[in-house]
């Protein structure tokens, strides 16, 4: 009984989440970029398919490193708090349902959300990379597969955002604070910090795996590319400590960051429940 209430739960939380004009935007954006960078690739490098597909997947994680974190942090953090905010949690919480059956539901149908609008992205673009004949498809369903993982990586820190914000606007405003530390400040500080304090690829490279969007974009790096030259020393000390596992361990990094938010989220929740 309980599952099936899970998964009705769930079934409303996905056709919220597909009503909400903060997602339907952000999604909308997602669609709309990636077709028009596949069709602009497409009729500038219309003599190499290769080419046009290696350039067609790096446009495509730039914008996925900007849009899909602002997605997953405002999704996630719109939810608990709204629902605090309006009363409805009080209402699900005193129903014969349970904590973990509430927030699973959340977070299951917000996942799947998220998942349809990165296979909707990245589906618009496929089609036309492989319409212009472009090769190696199985390089783009791992990107696409990392895109997912750090949609979710993202909702999970967005529901943690939430389980400790009484209001939505101030959940939002933290998502929104967060998304900007992970997408610029972290990559400059970073940058920043190799600078002054010259710390070894070893010790950048753990930094850098603590930032979603930073394990994402190395990740993704040496997927299209096959090596991590570009990033320098911190670059080659990965490539020579996981080779062409990179894609793998930091997928399984992605999902650990996932895992760790939503449970940390579930804990804040459950926390406030029994008080």
């Amino acid at each position: 009984m309980r599952g099936n209430a899970v998964v009705v739960l769930a079934e409303k939380e996905l056709r919220d989440a597909l009503r909400n004009r903060w997602f339907l935007a952000d999604a909308a954006a997602l669609l709309l970029l990636s077709a028009a960078l596949s069709v602009l690739v497409s009729l500038v490098g219309a003599g190499s398919p290769v080419s046009g597909f290696g350039r067609t997947a790096a446009s495509l994680v730039n914008v996925m490193l900007l849009l899909v974190p602002l997605m997953g942090l405002t999704l996630g953090a719109l939810t608990l708090a709204s629902d605090r905010e309006r009363s409805v949690l009080e209402f699900w919480l005193t129903q014969p349902l349970g904590t973990a059956a509430y927030f699973a539901a959340k977070a299951i149908g917000l996942g799947l959300a998220l998942a349809a609008a990165v296979a909707l992205g990245f589906g618009a673009s496929g089609v036309l990379v492989l319409l212009a004949g472009a090769t190696d498809p199985l390089s783009f369903l791992g990107l696409a597969g990392l895109t997912v993982l750090l949609a979710w990586a993202s909702l999970a820190l967005g529901l943690l955002l939430s389980s400790r914000c009484a209001r939505a606007s101030t959940a939002v405003s933290l998502a929104l604070g967060t998304w900007l530390l992970l997408v610029f400040l972290g990559d400059l500080g970073l940058m920043g910090t190799a600078l002054a304090v010259r710390l070894p690829p070893s010790w950048l490279l753990g930094i850098a795996l603590g930032n979603p969007v930073e394990a994402y974009r190395i990740a993704a790096l040496r997927l299209l590319a096959g090596t991590l030259e570009l990033l320098g020393p911190t670059g080659l000390y990965a490539d020579e400590r996981f080779g062409a596992a990179v894609p793998l361990v930091l997928g399984g990094m992605l999902l650990a960051w996932t895992v760790a938010g939503t449970l940390a989220a579930y804990a804040s929740l459950h926390r406030e429940v029994v008080r």
